[in-house]
């Protein structure tokens, strides 16, 4: 392990040892195949390693570690539930801790009238939304991950999922932060107010910071009334222009009641279909090019939602914005549909090698961005399948590339960062981003200096530096090694 030069009476051996004593017995990781699972992200694009991991129980614990590992200049990359698609969870060398976080999983407070509650770290989401259902209250952030992911995880990579459009992602959804300062000092900053002028609003500075400024060992979430009724449709459309019009006209008809708006590609529901049999499209006709799959969602008993939905698409197959309509009539068909995009990530790793994108444009761009990327992609990649996907309402796409059927894996994957270059230049010239939603990570950190301007990226140096001026937490991640 990486020593100061000061500290060279303390050896490796014993830093691990100290580690090991803060936890407790039972509570780390040291052979190479108990740490094996840890050290991989959930794409398989990077293999790690560390030398020890461990898994606090308490606050105090994670605080202890870092104060030890800050003294002896020992890198920390922390861990939620694994399942980024950037790298920002995996240890790079031997010369650095992984502090797993799951056993922070505490539910610490539950304020029903303030629509609050107080969640540990390691809290799985999907658990938390269930806690949250307990007391007749929402909280709305979901994911396809939400069965594995960890609290700590998605405020460090600020995730978004499926309900942007009206609940916004994570960032929107925190009113305070318990984090582990890089000197082991623990800032306590729990607050449940929404208003609180009182100087700078410190807990930005670490939702999306990929454990780079810190260690986030507890949160204070927003929560909302439980909805009453929730309806939601499937419809074919002929183009992505029209998509956007669907949108404009269900947000104004709705009074804003839309909870979600994802775009389907007609290639990922067919990849769908054939990998999970059980899953079927529910038309009769042959497939469409394009299909949106959107829900209503109202808290308000007052409000007819079913009879909603039948006048919106009423009017929308008047207005020639849809080719085909299909609702949900029970909990159970709304659940096959929701598989239908639900299930399209899994389906895109079983059918081969994929070239992903994580871009997003103002929705206004949507269309003009889908037709320049796709034409981009199959001038440089002939026959390449276009499989995209998303969160169209928020203007979040998931532009996947599949490869061709008559190209080697290892041709089309050299096509990766040309192939990227084109779809992140096609993004930032239409006012958008080359990272929607997963982070920076190891995967785009070499695109983070390339497209911020150098004020900007000089800004996130001098945040960086001033809290973590040994550059201990997560090296690697977000900026470009030295």
């Amino acid at each position: 392990m990486q020593i100061k030069t000061s500290m060279v009476h303390t050896t490796p051996q014993t830093i691990i040892g100290q580690l090991k004593t803060i936890v407790g017995e039972k509570n780390w990781l040291e052979t190479e195949t108990e740490k094996a699972a840890f050290l991989v992200d959930e794409r398989g694009l990077f293999h790690g390693q560390t030398a020890l991991i461990v898994f606090p129980n308490t606050t105090a614990q994670v605080a202890q570690i870092v104060t030890l590992c800050h003294r002896e200049n020992i890198k920390i990359v922390p861990q939620g539930g694994n399942t980024g698609y950037a790298g920002g969870a995996t240890p790079q060398t031997e010369q650095e801790i992984l502090v797993c976080l799951a056993k922070l999983n505490q539910i610490r407070e539950v304020d029903a009238l303030n629509y609050t509650m107080i969640v540990e770290a390691g809290c799985i989401l999907a658990d938390v939304q269930q806690q949250a259902a307990k007391i007749d209250r929402l909280f709305p952030l979901s994911l396809g991950a939400e069965g594995s992911c960890q609290m700590g995880g998605v405020l460090s990579t600020n995730a978004g999922g499926m309900a942007v459009l009206r609940y916004g992602n994570a960032r929107e959804l925190i009113l305070g932060l318990e984090v582990i300062l890089p000197n082991g000092q623990i800032w306590q900053g729990l607050r449940k107010l929404r208003k609180d002028n009182s100087g700078y609003d410190l807990k930005h500075l670490f939702i999306g910071a990929e454990g780079t400024l810190g260690i986030i060992t507890a949160v204070t979430l927003k929560l909302f009334p439980k909805p009453c009724e929730t309806t939601t449709a499937l419809v074919a459309i002929e183009t992505i222009e029209l998509a956007v019009q669907l949108l404009t006209r269900l947000r104004k008809i709705s009074g804003d009641e839309v909870s979600s708006f994802e775009y389907i590609n007609h290639h990922c529901l067919e990849l769908v279909v054939k990998h999970f049999p059980h899953i079927t499209i529910p038309f009769d006709e042959e497939a469409y090019s394009h299909y949106v799959l959107f829900s209503l969602e109202t808290s308000r008993p007052t409000v007819d939602l079913q009879t909603l939905m039948e006048k919106v698409l009423t009017q929308a197959f008047e207005a020639e914005e849809i080719l085909n309509a299909v609702i949900a009539t029970s909990i159970q068909q709304t659940d096959q549909l929701w598989q239908l995009r639900e299930r399209i990530p899994e389906a895109q790793k079983l059918a081969g090698r994929c070239i992903k994108h994580d871009i997003s444009v103002p929705i206004s761009n949507i269309a003009q961005f889908m037709n320049e990327a796709t034409v981009a992609a199959e001038q440089l990649i002939p026959n390449v399948n276009v499989s995209p996907f998303g969160h169209i309402g928020d203007g979040n796409i998931h532009f996947n590339l599949m490869q061709p059927v008559d190209m080697q894996s290892d041709l089309f994957l050299a096509q990766t960062q040309t192939i990227n270059n084109a779809i992140h230049d096609i993004a930032m010239r239409l006012s958008g981003s080359f990272s929607a939603e997963h982070g920076i990570g190891q995967l785009k950190n070499t695109a983070l200096a390339h497209y911020k301007s150098e004020v900007e990226y000089q800004l996130m140096q001098t945040v960086k530096s001033a809290l973590d001026p040994e550059n201990i937490m997560n090296p690697g991640k977000i900026f470009k090694p030295a």
